[in-house]
């Protein structure tokens, strides 16, 4: 990811409210995309959001541990708000259309 992405509004708020235990989180100033247990596609769909410069953060990745990394709790893939349109048409264009949640 470009350092840039990094300081995105909605990456900031997002850190801010977790590290304020903020129960809003990033205030709906992120949408979520996809949500799967599967960390092949979560990878792939990363990986192209982030090859097209489109801030993503996939959060959950970590419960695994807490869970004894059975799997139980999907990951989910977030995009800023003003990057939604973009990221959608992108996932939707490389077969991923049936893996988006609804808008």
């Amino acid at each position: 990811m470009r350092a840039e992405a990094l300081q995105h509004p909605a990456f900031l708020a997002v850190y801010k409210g977790w590290r304020q235990g903020a129960a809003d989180g990033a205030g709906g100033r992120m949408r979520e995309l996809i949500r799967s247990n599967d960390i092949v596609l979560m990878g792939f769909a990363e990986s192209l959001l982030q090859g097209a410069e489109i801030p993503v953060l996939v959060a959950d990745i970590h419960m695994s541990l807490l869970e004894g990394s059975i799997g139980a709790f999907a990951r989910r893939l977030l995009v800023p708000d003003d990057y939604v349109t973009e990221a959608r048409r992108l996932l939707e264009d490389a077969g991923l259309a049936h893996e988006l949640r609804d808008a």
